[in-house]
């Protein structure tokens, strides 16, 4: 079932440290994507579905400047993405071959891709900047994929900065990096989400306004009370 919007705008809201923690208390540790950076400071926090990439490594029959006009290439794989999504592309952690570049980055931007999260590289950064497009990516080299990479497919599972990521998946992406919630807890997960976010601004104020620690983060009984209390009034 697609993530709705109410739910995506909520994720928004939330950061990808806050999210984390969440998934930590229902057992998921490995859901930080390694080598996934903002490409520049000041990027806005995006989330989105998951429209996955997968490359592997690079074989002189398939990695070719004429592999670029093939049915199964990134080309190809732009074209399917609907509007809203964030491509998650599975470089192999490669950082000595560009996956996209401004032309590319431009038509994704037109197609309404809300972002592009990697553990690969881009090239072009001048023009991948003018583009808009968000990213999230582990730096910039000139050569192009196929000096290092053979791109294989999209819209099946990857690893994408040792992390599992499956098409439909909930990426939320900021200053902190990248993250993924799988697509059967993303609601329960933005409801928790939300409310450590508000709960975690009451403590914010309450050291603010001079209180200790202990007893305050995390709470204890006594705290927690009175944290309710706030709330049913509010």
């Amino acid at each position: 079932m697609p993530i709705s919007a109410e739910t995506l705008a909520a994720l928004r809201g939330v950061t990808t440290a806050t999210i984390t923690t969440v998934l930590l208390k229902k057992g998921l540790r490995n859901v930080w994507l390694r080598g996934a950076r903002p490409v520049r400071d000041g990027l806005p926090r995006v989330a989105g579905e998951a429209f996955t990439l997968r490359f592997v490594p690079a074989r002189e029959d398939l990695a070719t400047p004429e592999s670029w006009s093939s049915p199964i290439s990134t080309r190809a794989a732009i074209e399917a993405m609907p509007e809203g999504v964030i491509a998650v592309t599975d470089a192999m952690g490669v950082t000595d071959a560009g996956i996209f570049g401004d032309i590319l980055c431009a038509r994704m931007v037109r197609r309404g891709v809300a972002a592009l999260v990697t553990d690969g590289v881009v090239r072009d950064l001048a023009g991948v900047l003018q583009t808009g497009l968000p990213v999230w990516c582990d730096g910039v080299a000139a050569p192009p994929s196929v000096a290092g990479l053979t791109f294989v497919g999209w819209q099946e599972p990857v690893a994408c900065g040792g992390v599992a990521v499956f098409p439909g998946d909930a990426i939320v992406a900021d200053d902190d990096g990248a993250v993924v919630i799988p697509a059967a807890l993303v609601e329960a997960v933005t409801a928790e989400a939300v409310e450590q976010e508000r709960m975690e601004a009451w403590i914010m104020r309450e050291v603010e306004n001079g209180a200790a620690l202990p007893g305050l983060y995390p709470m204890n009984a006594e705290t927690k009370a009175r944290y309710a209390a706030g709330k049913a009034k509010a």
